[in-house]
């Protein structure tokens, strides 16, 4: 079986290890998570993790090492296990944002197998969005990585120049849906609900759209045909959206996250 160690016990490395553990991909013993306030992973040492504030000794006899530090912590990290690291047994996942293939290849020399994942923060209830790119990686590489965060929602391999728009799209995009979701709310008591209840239909709602999408592989304006019917409620409402700019400003607020991306490169 696979050892897999986990360098960064934040809320991603310790999501990544409950979704891994949930969906008994890897047993828990198999998994070694790293920080430096050890106290934080209690509830994964309670299942088995082993748990560490030594980076050197999570990563010992470890297959695969998933880097899930902050990026500006990235270069003294490995730096540091450089040395102990085997480019010929172990290879590497980023999920850090906005350090690329190459960047890690400076640091790490050019013979190790790495991958970029991109996961939004759903992979904490195995529900993620995670794109996925790769260098010196063979196809049996290429598919555990894929079964990995296969179990922690659904995956898509992309071009590295890609990871950016993948950024916007699915990690801040999740802001976007919340924010669509908490007007609906804001929407929902105005019309006679009460926060809780109207939290429950738009959340659930917004839930089944997006299945019906996923389940059904149909385009969006499929499904909006058939909930408009002629002189109806939904095509009044959505008409009055789209004069007050709904689809142009969720577009404009799109493209300005990636310029910001883009600019401050």
């Amino acid at each position: 079986m696979k050892k897999m160690a986990i360098i960064g016990g934040g809320n991603l490395g310790q999501a990544i290890a409950e979704g891994l553990i949930s969906s008994s991909f890897i047993a828990p013993e198999q998994i070694t998570i790293s920080r430096r306030n050890v106290a934080a992973l209690s509830a994964l040492a309670a299942k088995g993790v082993q748990v560490t504030s030594d980076n050197v000794a999570a990563i010992d006899g470890a297959d695969w090492i998933i880097l899930a530090v902050k990026p500006f912590q990235v270069k003294e990290i490995l730096s540091g296990l450089l040395p102990h690291m085997n480019a010929a047994t172990q290879a590497l996942i980023s999920v850090m944002t906005g350090v690329s293939l190459s960047d890690l290849t400076e640091m790490t020399g050019p013979d190790f197998t790495i991958f970029r994942a991109m996961p939004n923060t759903a992979i904490a209830i195995k529900e993620s969005i995670t794109c996925l790119c790769a260098l010196n990686a063979s196809t049996e590489q290429h598919n555990f990585v894929t079964d990995i965060f296969n179990k922690l929602g659904l995956t898509v391999a992309i071009e590295e120049s890609m990871m950016d728009a993948a950024t916007v799209l699915g990690a801040c995009g999740t802001a976007f849906a919340m924010r669509f979701i908490r007007a609906n709310i804001q929407g929902g008591i105005e019309i006679g609900f009460d926060a809780k209840t109207a939290a429950l239909i738009a959340a659930q709602t917004v839930k089944g759209a997006a299945e019906l999408l996923l389940q059904r592989n149909t385009h969006p304006e499929q499904e909006i045909d058939k909930v408009t019917t002629p002189k109806g409620c939904t095509i009044a409402g959505l008409n009055e959206m789209e004069h007050q700019g709904f689809s142009s400003s969720l577009i404009k607020g799109i493209v300005t996250s990636y310029k910001k991306i883009k600019n401050d490169m």
